[in-house]
């Protein structure tokens, strides 16, 4: 398959159950399917709703009728060092049939080109430890892995607890 015959372009509503398909496929990738609680109408309203929260790039096969086969989903963020906006890297897909064949390369690269177009200060994103084969992608690319950096989460019952029992400074 050449860059010919797939078409990267943004996402639009009409791709949000693709899109829904291609993130059930990567949480199975990662073995974190029990993971996944959203629908697709939870990913229509938040990435094509009033006030969306993230965009999205999708890779289809030949031309934009055909299959989805990857993507890319981010959003804005912000650097209190640099006092400038950044794009964060949610998720980054491409089907194993696929891989090898510069659609990671090309997502990664309109990423970049969004950031520098829009003036942020940075592109940034995650990988899993164990993902030696990413890793070593993204290096090749030029990108630094942060050895010190952990990240921390809160969810569910936890996020619901969170502070809840904190004293209150309003006294």
């Amino acid at each position: 398959m050449t860059a010919a015959s797939w078409k990267l372009a943004p996402a639009t509503r009409a791709d949000a159950g693709d899109l829904m398909r291609l993130i059930e496929a990567l949480a199975a990738y990662e073995k974190l399917s029990h993971l996944v609680v959203a629908t697709e109408s939870d990913l229509t309203e938040a990435l094509f709703g009033p006030r969306p929260a993230a965009e999205a790039l999708i890779v289809r096969e030949g031309n934009e009728n055909g299959r989805a086969i990857a993507f890319a989903l981010y959003f804005t963020n912000f650097s209190t060092f640099l006092g400038r906006r950044g794009l964060w890297l949610e998720d980054l897909f491409v089907e194993p049939a696929h891989r090898g064949r510069g659609i990671g390369r090309a997502l990664l690269e309109a990423l970049a080109a969004t950031a520098r177009t829009r003036g942020y200060g940075r592109f940034e994103w995650s990988v899993l430890d164990w993902n030696a084969s990413a890793i070593g992608f993204y290096e090749r690319m030029g990108a630094t892995i942060l050895p010190d950096w952990k990240i921390a989460r809160v969810t569910g019952p936890a996020l619901d607890r969170f502070g809840a029992d904190a004293p209150s400074n309003a006294d």
